[in-house]
């Protein structure tokens, strides 16, 4: 559990980092003076170097790091981010987001590579939920299931309808495990608990390997549609597509009991990285996305939002934010967050 943690910690710090970097060289390559770049989160243990004109700090909290950009909120500080154009605003701000996401990507390709592509008819175990139908079967991580009740398993979505046509009746499944065919019976839960399924299992695919050519592609485009699904969040809530719990924010405790459910570190940090990318570029106050959207509206119009009114809109998102921020990891606690089953 401490390896676990420790590992949790350095990925999450790692991601964070980068996405500081992202904005810290974008501010470098338009003459955008930066004035400090700190490893870890204040109060600074130490100041280990200027470099044109830039502090390289080390700072006590060791989740990511920040950069303190020149006249940030003020367009009346030379040389500063807020008296640049627009266009550089917009660079310097989405430079952040946009790394966090090529990370990702990058993340994807190799998850592809290493994992190798999914064969969509044979449906793998992913996990077994404790004292579920499927564990007093004796099923396990990584048996694939080929029938149920002599019917070809062809997909997840299939397995999942042949279960729930057999809720409450004895069923029989062939599996497979290390190249040999094995049967079981087994009940489904009628009705299946919450947060389970009616066996129990976790559904995924079998996987098989692939060339690092066939692999980029396929992470690319994996990459992508996780990325426009986030995107798309908003609208599948509000249509009832997605339930408001499945789509719950989680904090730092939530994402370590993910990570830990989970498994893999890979593909965790994968999806974290193009989360942390998109979210920051949803247009909310405070958020990158916050700010790109004045820069947007600059460019659109050729005249500036006045910046008290766009420092005070900035201030009330941080403390909304912050409050949200407290309730999300509070609620980490009073109700765990669980990989559905």
């Amino acid at each position: 559990m401490s390896f676990d943690l420790l590992t949790f910690i350095i990925g999450i710090a790692i991601l964070i980092f980068f996405h500081e970097l992202g904005h810290f060289i974008a501010a470098q390559l338009f003459k955008v003076e930066v004035e400090e770049f700190g490893i870890g989160f204040p109060p600074r243990l130490f100041k280990w170097a200027t470099i044109k004109g830039t502090d390289f700090t080390f700072n006590l909290i060791p989740l990511g790091g920040f950069v303190r950009i020149k006249g940030e909120n003020d367009p009346e500080v030379p040389g500063g981010l807020a008296a640049a154009s627009p266009w550089v605003r917009l660079a310097v701000i989405g430079a952040g987001p946009i790394t966090n996401i090529l990370i990702g990507v990058v993340l994807s390709v190799w998850l592809f590579y290493q994992a190798g592509e999914p064969v969509l008819d044979r449906v793998k175990v992913m996990g077994v939920a404790p004292n579920s139908p499927a564990e007093q079967a004796g099923l396990r991580t990584g048996d694939v299931i080929l029938e149920v009740d002599g019917n070809r398993v062809q997909s997840v979505e299939n397995l999942r309808e042949l279960i729930y046509a057999r809720l409450g009746q004895e069923t029989r499944l062939v599996y497979e495990r290390e190249g040999q065919s094995f049967e079981v019976t087994l009940v489904p839960r009628n009705p299946p608990p919450e947060n389970e399924g009616a066996i129990g299992i976790m559904m995924g695919y079998d996987t098989r390997p692939i060339s690092i050519f066939r692999a980029i592609p396929r992470g690319v485009n994996a990459a992508f549609n996780y990325v426009r699904v986030l995107f798309s969040l908003p609208r599948l809530l509000m249509s009832g597509e997605v339930s408001p719990e499945a789509a719950r924010p989680v904090g730092y405790k939530g994402m370590y009991d993910l990570y830990r459910q989970l498994g893999d570190s890979v593909a965790f940090f994968t999806a974290i990285t193009m989360s942390l990318g998109v979210l920051n570029l949803f247009p909310i106050p405070a958020l990158d996305g916050g700010r790109i959207v004045f820069a947007l509206v600059e460019i659109l119009t050729r005249r500036r939002v006045p910046p008290r009114f766009e420092n005070a809109l900035h201030y009330i998102g941080f403390l909304v934010l912050l409050a949200l921020l407290i309730y999300i990891n509070i609620l980490d606690f009073v109700d765990p967050v669980e990989l559905p089953f």
